[in-house]
């Protein structure tokens, strides 16, 4: 992490990744072929309405096309440059295959670039090399893993993740996910070897307001200073207490403070084993 000196109070305590020493080049610009324009929601859905509030604003990002699929199979592909992509936490690395395409792919961890990656059955376990999660030995981390193979992967994609494999039985391997639910997956679904890259990120400190509506987070109003018609917290005569033994969401469903917010009827709870455990695991205050 790099730390600026105090020569402003936003200055004094925000901290930033050292791009240079983790990317290839921090002036790059990415590849055309794989990008795409991408407008902003302000966290409104497709009727105008703001479903997902105190967003807006922030700088424009060009959208990198990352292959979450990996459907180009027993193909050796070799990391040309590792770069920054700014819809994502962690870093993305354009890789060029034997046959002459590039794509983007999400980074591990120590990815450099002339590193070679290879997505196939029998592929070393190497980072950043793809398997299917039956051929992965018990006590290796992965990335980048698939809930229903051939769909893409979905679990543990941001900075700093990986799921552990915990054992393999009959159809299923059981996985210890990033927030420390023990699930199982189907075993003919694939993923990486590996943890995502800038596993840094989660230290960062914005430091000071400006820097955040760069990012496009608009400034946040506690529930319990607004109106009681705004916010279930809200009302009363000065500082009052919420009134309600659990704390609420806007729209009066429950949050945070280790409550369960799992539907009961979700269809996927069958293949949880070990439910996560709220607090300090997760980030979380104690």
């Amino acid at each position: 992490m790099k730390k600026y000196k105090p020569t402003s109070a936003g200055r004094r305590d925000g901290t930033v990744v050292e791009y240079k020493k983790k990317l290839t080049s921090t002036q790059s610009n990415p590849l055309k072929s794989l990008t795409k324009g991408k407008r902003s929601t302000g966290g409104r859905n497709s009727d105008g309405r703001i479903t997902t509030h105190y967003r807006g604003g922030g700088n424009k990002r060009t959208y990198r096309l990352v292959d979450f699929k990996y459907d180009k199979k027993n193909v050796p592909a070799k990391v040309e440059t590792v770069e920054y992509d700014p819809n994502r936490s962690g870093f993305i690395a354009l890789i060029v295959y034997a046959d002459g395409e590039r794509r983007y792919i999400l980074a591990p961890q120590d990815l450099k670039q002339g590193d070679t990656v290879e997505v196939s059955e029998t592929a070393k376990i190497k980072a950043g090399n793809r398997l299917p999660v039956s051929a992965i030995p018990v006590g290796n981390y992965v990335y980048n893993v698939e809930i229903n193979p051939g769909a893409g992967a979905r679990l543990a994609r941001s900075a700093g993740n990986h799921a552990e494999v915990v054992a393999h039985d009959s159809k299923y391997t059981t996985l210890k996910m990033p927030s420390t639910e023990i699930r199982k997956i189907l075993n003919t679904a694939w993923a990486s070897i590996g943890t995502v890259s800038n596993e840094e990120n989660r230290l960062i400190s914005i430091g000071k307001a400006g820097r955040a509506r760069h990012m496009g987070l608009r400034p946040k109003t506690r529930g319990a200073a607004k109106n009681a018609v705004d916010h279930p917290h809200g009302g009363g005569e000065g500082k009052s207490p919420r009134g309600h033994r659990r704390q609420r969401t806007k729209q009066g469903r429950p949050t945070g403070k280790g409550q369960k917010t799992r539907s009961p009827k979700k269809h996927s709870n069958k293949l949880i084993v070990n439910r996560r455990k709220p607090g300090p695991l997760m980030g979380g205050k104690k």
